[in-house]
């Protein structure tokens, strides 16, 4: 019996070794399915900070765009309003020139009409000139017809 005790004593520590043994196995694929999982972590943690400095620093270009633009419109703003105050006095021009012609044809007006005034006046004179030298003509004559 002690044969049979020892051969069953043997095959128990036979099967207790070879169990031991696939915990151990059941224990290292677990542990290498374990480094597996944390290095797939560690290079998705890694793809993940490369993704979001790749956001951040489009984030920056963003801003920086947005700065650019609004620079512009802030410049297009202030070129609109120097071209108003172009505007206003352009028109403010515009007009003095339109009542400086309008005054101008006015006094073309009045010196044409001055003009007409005084060449009537003078062909008037030149009338009465003509008359006083009929006059005095006629004058002559009649002192040279009464001295024959």
């Amino acid at each position: 019996m002690s044969d049979d005790h020892t051969a069953a004593a043997t095959e128990q520590q036979r099967r207790d070794s070879e169990h031991v043994r696939e915990k151990a196995e059941g224990h290292r694929e677990d542990a290498e399915q374990e480094r597996v999982a944390r290095e797939t972590l560690r290079i998705s943690a890694e793809v993940a900070r490369d993704l979001a400095e790749q956001f951040r620093r489009w984030a920056e270009d963003a801003r920086e765009i947005r700065e650019q633009n609004r620079e512009a419109l802030e410049a297009i703003c202030r070129e609109r309003e120097l071209l108003r105050d172009a505007e206003e006095v352009a028109r403010a021009a515009s007009e003095d020139a339109r009542t400086a012609a309008a005054k101008a044809q006015h006094a073309t007006m009045q010196a044409v009409h001055a003009t007409a005034k005084a060449l009537e006046a003078t062909l008037e004179h030149m009338k009465v000139v003509e008359d006083m030298r009929r006059t005095l003509r006629d004058i002559r004559d009649a002192g040279k017809l009464d001295s024959n």
